[in-house]
Parts: structure tokens; C-alpha cells; sequence
């Protein structure tokens, strides 16, 4: 059977969480994704996840979870010929798709409008935790920033007013349960 996304090719410039979990479900869907990373530091989920060992060989499970079905490449960006490895791959992609901090990715030439000067068709997608504009776009959106900022981390505290950062990602677990995206009544049955 044909899955949807087959023949749609995915370039992934992500690391963590939001856009490899993303370019993730483009794959399973059935895109081709090839996932970029640094020579000189690689996605930090190669070191998260509960078995030491996998992370000490830089394969940890929350890497491992979302690299499935991707292919992979290192190409140092801040190089001329990084960047050129990675106009060439963009030539034939359909989807582009980075969730560096705003400004990272025009510094070096490879902003929405260089990339699609070179592919006009090519969707060009950028995350970021507070979006491009405005007083906290350099800021992160890792899970416990989100959680400090909603004030979740002030109500799982210590009662004393020391906050307390929830030991699961929950944000986006309750992102996928306002989506309905998945039901803890079947995951946790009585």
C-alpha cells in the first residue's frame, strides 16, 4: 500500500524535540526525510533517554524514537561547502524544516527567501518557541521553559514556593491530549 507522503522529500535541520518529532511523523506517513546534523555537535537527544549505555554511544531512546526511518548526514553549516551540500539536497526536496533559534539560519544564508530563490516550490518551515518576532523570540522552548513560563512548575513545587519541573515531558503530552490525539483512558484503564 502507498502511504501518503510517498515521493515527498523532507530536509531536517532539527535537533530535540519539536521539529525531529515532526519531520518523524512525515516519515511515518511515508516521506523520505534526511536529517542534518552538526559534525561538531550533534542533536543533544543522542545523549536523552533511559539507557546509559545507548547514550553514552550517542543513540539514546528519545534520539532513537524519533530518528526511525530518517537517513542522515553531517555537514557543518558555518562552512561554504556545508552550505552547498545543503543547497544541493534542498534543490529536490519539497519540505524544509529547521527550529533553530529566529535569525540563525538568515545569518548564514540559507533564510525562506535564499532557499526558495534556488526552489521556488519548496516549503519552507521554521519553528520556534516564541516565534520569529517580538521581545522572546531568542529565547528556547525546551519542555521546562514552557512549563516555568505557563506556571506548571510553580504548581507541582515543594509547597514552599520552590518550583518543581515535572519529570515527564508533559507539555507535550498535553498538547496531544487537547488535540485528541491520544486517550489516557486507554493508555491507564481502571
Amino acid at each position: 500500500m502507498t502511504k501518503a507522503f510517498s515521493g515527498i522529500r523532507i530536509v531536517d535541520s532539527t535537533h530535540v524535540l519539536a521539529g525531529p518529532f515532526a519531520s518523524y511523523q512525515l516519515g511515518v506517513l511515508g516521506a523520505e526525510v534526511i536529517k542534518i546534523e552538526s559534525p561538531h555537535g550533534p542533536d543533544q537527544a543522542r545523549l536523552q533517554g533511559s539507557d546509559r549505555g545507548m547514550n553514552d554511544r550517542a543513540m539514546g531512546t528519545s534520539f532513537m524514537a524519533q530518528a526511525s526511518n530518517k537517513k542522515a548526514i553531517a555537514l557543518d553549516l558555518k562552512t561554504e561547502g556545508g552550505r552547498k551540500a545543503l543547497l544541493r539536497l534542498l534543490e529536490t526536496a519539497d519540505v524544509f524544516v529547521q527550529n533553530f533559534r529566529p535569525g540563525a539560519f538568515d545569518r548564514l544564508g540559507l533564510s525562506c527567501n535564499d532557499v526558495r530563490a534556488l526552489n521556488p516550490r519548496l516549503i519552507y518551515c521554521s519553528i520556534s518557541a516564541f516565534g520569529a518576532t517580538g521581545p522572546r523570540r531568542e529565547e528556547t522552548g525546551y519542555d521546562n521553559v514552557i512549563q516555568a513560563s505557563s506556571g506548571m512548575m510553580a504548581m507541582t513545587g515543594y509547597g514552599d514556593g520552590r518550583p518543581l519541573k515535572s519529570g515527564a515531558q508533559l507539555v507535550r503530552l498535553w498538547y496531544r491530549l487537547r488535540r485528541g490525539l491520544c486517550d489516557l483512558r486507554r493508555a491507564f484503564p481502571a
